[in-house]
């Protein structure tokens, strides 16, 4: 690095980025071992000594993380995400349109709390156990047609089975595109065209729910703690982003997301009679349709009364989320206030605290007697020990996510040496000719460039990759930064057209019931779905709740600082 001179820091830390997004894009090594680059090269080339890259690997995000999984080892441990997606699709029926609306709102709540790729694992086997029931019953309705429990009135013809009218003689068509009911062919596993495309239905609804879950919480995808934590050390004087704002900001833009992608997927694989589907009359309902329901509530009875330690993971749950919303909430004084200190607690304490209490609290009910195994259940296990605690530290780590803790440390490391060498004021020197341009249209510019990228690299490398240089262009062009760092690291979520875009889409392509021509049309409509629903989010209520209209004190000292 000698030979460049007065530009050697500059170059050399633009060589640590390239090599380490080069092995980021193109998977040669595991995610987490690309992210220990910076921490040798950095050294090796001066830019960053090696106690001061070390330094960047844990953060405050990684305390974080760590007792939200110790919240999620313990909803897993002790089933209490299954009984919540049970009971929200019994309340929404099983009907095919409501029944996949209904695996979207639990999968959109449980990947507020838990990782996108851990609640798509969770209620995938829910979902299929209930296609499976639905395909078990069509094939007996293909060799006579399904009657309607109630049904001497017409009816709107299912997609999950075709109804008779009272002449016994013709099908009445509804929200299918084809008025007879297609077989498919005898190589298939599902007795009709319209089973299968349920099946493609509710398969993709999961992975799309679980990646709009995601971006409402800070801690609910690692691409929000990555933005978090990057914008936190590099802008040390905005007190904007916290768990409350995220998520006023954030809620909204899921919830029309969510609406919106059950109205395309409807529209694609159901048809488009949406009164049919949200018809509450019960004389419509098809004996498979009864079926779906029973097996669904006999899963729900299977797990038995609400027990001791699911209702003090429910209360250490709800505990948390108070904590976090009243902790700062901006328009009233938090709970921090308090304290004699400012700025020593954050969002952090709270979720180490609980999560610690977790290893404490005894599993049994103080002074209850042992539980009683079931009688003839030779597999059910009974814990010797009845102080137990709710979960152990086995349980914890089987859930916590180290590469991803190792790679958002890289990421830190990457964004502190681009700080220290001046690189990151490089580029935005190189982006001066964009300064032409509005802020909305350079905010759509970064979203449709990263939701591309995203499709073919890992999100989170993407993101640590671009928060750097978009960064650098909002304080060249004097944005506010939040006006492109926010929409940029939701985008990011949205690789959702190909199996290898993120692992929640890897998991529902490996059940087989959807192709990739599938998963790239219902994509497609999805990822434009979501750009348009940031952008209208960061030009209405995101302008009043980050006063995104002006250029921020913060940015503006974060920029003599660094020419500094």
């Amino acid at each position: 690095c000698r030979r460049f001179g007065p530009w050697q820091t500059e170059a050399c830390c633009a060589y640590v980025l390239i090599v380490t997004a080069v092995y980021w894009v193109s998977e040669a090594v595991p995610l987490g071992a690309a992210a220990l680059v910076p921490a040798f090269l950095y050294p090796l080339f001066g830019v960053l000594k090696s106690s001061e890259v070390a330094a960047e690997y844990c953060k405050d995000t990684t305390l974080l993380l760590m007792g939200v999984i110790c919240l999620a080892a313990s909803i897993e441990k002790w089933n209490l995400h299954k009984r919540i997606a049970l009971r929200m699709v019994m309340i929404a029926g099983a009907k095919p349109g409501m029944l996949v609306l209904g695996f979207m709102c639990c999968t959109v709540f449980l990947s507020m709390w838990l990782s996108n790729t851990s609640t798509t694992a969770m209620v995938m086997p829910i979902a299929e156990a209930v296609l499976q029931q639905l395909i078990s019953t069509g094939v007996a309705d293909t060799q006579e047609d399904s009657e309607t429990v109630e049904a001497t009135e017409d009816g709107c013809l299912s997609k999950a089975g075709s109804m008779k009218t009272p002449s016994n003689q013709e099908y009445k068509h509804s929200d299918i595109p084809e008025p007879k009911k297609e077989k498919e062919s005898k190589n298939s596993r599902y007795p009709t065209k319209r089973d299968h495309m349920i099946c493609k239905c509710l398969s993709l609804s999961i992975t799309y729910a679980a990646t709009i879950g995601g971006l409402i919480t800070i801690t609910g995808t690692s691409t929000n703690l990555i933005f978090a934590e990057q914008f936190n050390n590099r802008y040390p004087d905005a007190k904007v982003i916290n768990f409350g704002t995220w998520f006023i900001f954030s809620f909204p833009i899921a919830i029309i997301m969510l609406l919106l992608t059950w109205v395309w997927l409807h529209f694609l694989f159901l048809g488009c009679n949406f009164r049919e589907t949200c018809s509450l009359s019960k004389k419509r309902k098809t004996r498979r349709e009864m079926l779906s329901e029973r097996k669904i509530h006999d899963e729900y009875i299977k797990l038995g009364p609400i027990s001791y330690p699911e209702v003090v993971t429910g209360v250490f749950f709800i505990l948390m989320t108070l904590l976090w919303f009243t902790r700062e909430p901006g328009f009233v004084p938090g709970w921090t206030s308090l304290f004699e200190k400012k700025g020593y607690r954050t969002d952090a304490t709270v979720s180490v605290l609980l999560g610690f209490l977790l290893f404490l609290i005894p599993a049994r009910r103080p002074f209850s007697r042992a539980p009683r195994t079931p009688a003839g259940d030779s597999s059910a296990e009974r814990d010797p020990d009845p102080m137990a605690p709710m979960i152990t530290w086995k349980d914890f780590q089987n859930l916590m996510p180290w590469e991803i803790v190792i790679l958002v440390g890289g990421g830190y490391a990457l964004a502190a040496g681009c700080k220290v060498s001046g690189l990151s004021v490089w580029i935005g020197r190189q982006l001066e000719p964009m300064s032409g341009l509005p802020p909305w249209m350079v905010t759509l510019l970064a979203c449709l460039l990263v939701s591309a990228v995203t499709e073919f690299a890992s999100n989170p490398a993407t993101l640590t990759v671009f928060l750097p240089i978009l960064s650098a262009l909002s304080e060249t062009l004097q944005i506010n930064p939040l006006h492109t760092l926010i929409p940029a690291t939701m985008c990011v979520s949205f690789g959702v057209m190909l199996p290898v875009g993120n692992p929640p889409n890897a998991i529902v392509f490996s059940y087989g019931h959807v192709q990739i021509s599938d998963m790239v049309k219902a994509g497609f409509g999805v990822n434009l779905i979501g750009v348009l629903v940031v952008m209208l989010a960061i030009m209405t209520w995101g302008v009043p709740l980050f006063n995104l209209t002006q250029y921020p004190d913060w940015a503006i000292a974060r920029n003599f600082t660094g020419s500094l």
